[in-house]
C-alpha cells in the first residue's frame, strides 16, 4: 500500500514566501513614484550650463527656439501642422471617442418604433365591404446601472481618450526631436564637406610643391606618390558625404509629410550647426510625472484598466431590465394616438447568472492581471524617464568637455601643419612630417565638426527626456 506524503504543511510555508514577495514587490512598486516626487536633484550632476531649476513649460514646449535657428523653428512649425504620424494619433483619439459615445448611449432607454398599415376588401354580388387597419408599435427598455457597470465602463473609454491624447503628445515629443536631430544631421555633414574641401585645398597644394621639388631634385617619387594617394583619398570621403546630406533632406522632407527633394532648394545653403544656449533649465524629477507625455498615458491605462476591474466584478451582480410595449391601433389612422387604440404592457425583469460564474471569476481574476500588467509598465516607464534624463545629462555635460578639449587640438593641429609646410618648403623637415599634420589637421577638425553635432544632439535628447515638445 502506497503511504501519502502530507504537503500541506509546505504548501502553506511557500505560500507565505510567496505572499510576502507580493506584498513586498506591491510595496516598491508603490513607493517609485513618491521616491521619484521626493527628489530635488538629479544624481547627475551637472557639467555644462545645466540648472536643475523648474523648466519653463511655455519655453519647454517650444525647446527649439533655443537654438536661435530660424530654418530649424520653420521646419517644426511645418512638422507640426502636417506630420502623417500626428494625423495617425489624432485618428486613434477620435476612435477613441466614438467608442465612449457608443458605450454613454447604454445609459439612456433604448426605444425603438414600428408602424405598419394593412387594408383589405371583400366582394358580393350585393356590393363591396373594405376595412382598414392602422398600427404604431413603440418598445422600450431600459437597464438600471444600480452596480455602477455602466458608468464604469464609459469611465474606463474617458480614461482610454485622455490616454490618446497623451500618445498624440508623445508622438509630438518625438517628433519635433527627431526634426531637430535630422536638421543638426544636415548642418554636420555640410560642415564636414566645407572641412574636407578646405583640406583638400592644401593637399593640392601640398602634391604641386612637392612636385615642383621632385624637378629640382629636393623630393623623391615617394614623396610625390604620397602626397597624390592624399588628394586621391580624401576626394574619395566627398561622395558618402554628399550621399548622407541627400538623404537626410529626404528624411527632413518626410517628415513634413513632402515628397523627397521637395526641401532641397530651402537647405541648400551651408550654415553652421546651431549653437546650444549658455543655461539648460533641466527642472527637478517630479516634474516628469506631470510631463513626460508616455508617463502620462501609462497611467490613464492603469485607470482604465481599473475600471474595467469594477466592470468584470459588477458582472457578478444580478441585472436589471425594465420593458414597456406600447401598442396604438386604429381603423383611421388619424385615430392612431388616441387613447382608446392604446393598449401597453410594461414588465420588469431580472437574471443572475449560476452556471457560469466560475468563468466571471475567472474574468476578475483576468482583468485584476492585467491591471497588475499596466501598474508594472508604469512603473518602468517611470524609470525609463528617469534613466533618459540621467544618461542625457551625462553625455551633454561629457560631450561639452570633450568639445573644448578637441577645439584646442584642433587649433594646435592647424599651427603644426602650417609650420610643418613651412619648414618642409625650406628643406628642414621630410615630407613624412608634412603628411602626418596634414591628416591629423583634417580629423581633428572632422572631429571637432562630429562634436558640435554631438553636443547639440545631447541637448535634443535632454529636451526629448523632460517631455518637451507639447503644450
Amino acid at each position: 500500500m502506497l503511504q501519502r506524503t502530507n504537503h500541506r504543511p509546505t504548501a502553506i510555508i511557500l505560500g507565505a514566501i510567496l505572499g510576502i514577495a507580493s506584498v513586498a514587490m506591491v510595496a516598491d512598486s508603490q513607493s517609485i513614484q513618491s521616491q521619484l516626487a521626493a527628489e530635488q536633484n538629479w544624481k547627475t550632476v551637472p557639467a555644462g550650463g545645466e540648472v536643475a531649476r523648474p523648466a519653463d513649460e511655455a519655453a519647454l514646449a517650444h525647446w527649439w527656439t533655443f537654438f536661435n535657428d530660424p530654418v530649424l523653428t520653420s521646419l517644426e512649425e511645418r512638422a507640426l501642422k502636417s506630420n502623417l504620424d500626428l494625423r495617425t494619433a489624432l485618428s486613434s483619439i477620435e476612435q477613441a471617442r466614438a467608442n465612449r459615445l457608443s458605450a454613454s448611449g447604454s445609459l439612456l432607454p433604448s426605444v425603438s418604433v414600428t408602424g405598419t398599415a394593412s387594408g383589405s376588401r371583400a366582394s358580393s354580388r350585393s356590393g363591396g365591404q373594405a376595412s382598414h387597419s392602422n398600427n404604431a408599435e413603440i418598445d422600450a427598455s431600459w437597464e438600471p446601472d444600480f452596480f455602477g457597470r455602466l458608468r464604469k465602463t464609459v469611465a474606463a473609454y474617458d480614461a482610454d481618450i485622455q490616454s490618446a491624447r497623451e500618445n498624440l503628445r508623445n508622438t509630438m515629443v518625438s517628433l519635433t526631436a527627431e526634426v531637430a536631430l535630422d536638421y543638426v544631421n544636415l548642418r554636420s555633414y555640410q560642415s564636414q564637406i566645407a572641412v574636407t574641401q578646405s583640406n583638400l585645398a592644401k593637399y593640392r597644394e601640398t602634391y604641386e610643391m612637392t612636385l615642383a621639388k621632385r624637378e629640382s631634385g629636393l623630393s623623391s617619387d615617394l614623396d610625390v606618390a604620397q602626397a597624390l594617394e592624399t588628394v586621391q583619398s580624401t576626394e574619395a570621403t566627398i561622395p558618402t558625404l554628399e550621399i548622407n546630406l541627400q538623404q537626410t533632406k529626404s528624411a527632413l522632407a518626410i517628415l513634413l509629410a513632402q515628397r523627397p527633394g521637395s526641401l532641397d532648394s530651402e537647405l541648400s545653403e551651408v550654415k553652421p550647426i546651431p549653437v546650444i544656449p549658455a543655461e539648460v533649465a533641466v527642472g527637478i524629477p517630479g516634474d516628469l510625472v506631470r510631463r513626460r507625455p508616455d508617463v502620462r498615458s501609462a497611467e490613464r491605462q492603469v485607470v482604465a484598466q481599473s475600471f474595467r476591474v469594477g466592470v468584470a466584478k459588477v458582472n457578478l451582480y444580478p441585472a436589471f431590465t425594465l420593458s414597456g410595449t406600447f401598442l396604438f391601433s386604429a381603423q383611421n389612422i388619424l385615430n392612431i394616438l388616441t387613447p382608446a387604440s392604446l393598449a401597453s404592457t410594461v414588465a420588469g425583469s431580472i437574471s443572475q447568472t449560476i452556471l457560469n460564474r466560475r468563468s466571471l471569476r475567472a474574468q476578475v481574476n483576468l482583468q485584476n492581471a492585467l491591471l497588475d500588467q499596466y501598474e508594472i509598465s508604469y512603473d518602468s516607464t517611470l524609470l525609463g524617464a528617469v534613466k533618459d534624463v540621467e544618461n542625457s545629462l551625462l553625455a551633454l555635460g561629457q560631450d561639452q568637455i570633450k568639445r573644448k578639449s578637441l577645439a584646442s587640438a584642433a587649433q594646435s593641429a592647424g599651427q603644426a601643419s602650417e609650420i610643418s609646410r613651412e619648414l618642409y618648403a625650406s628643406g628642414l623637415k621630410d615630407f613624412l612630417t608634412v603628411l602626418e599634420s596634414e591628416r591629423t589637421l583634417l580629423t581633428v577638425e572632422n572631429n571637432l565638426v562630429q562634436t558640435d553635432a554631438t553636443v547639440d544632439t545631447d541637448l535634443i535628447q535632454l529636451y526629448k527626456a523632460l517631455g518637451g515638445g507639447w503644450k
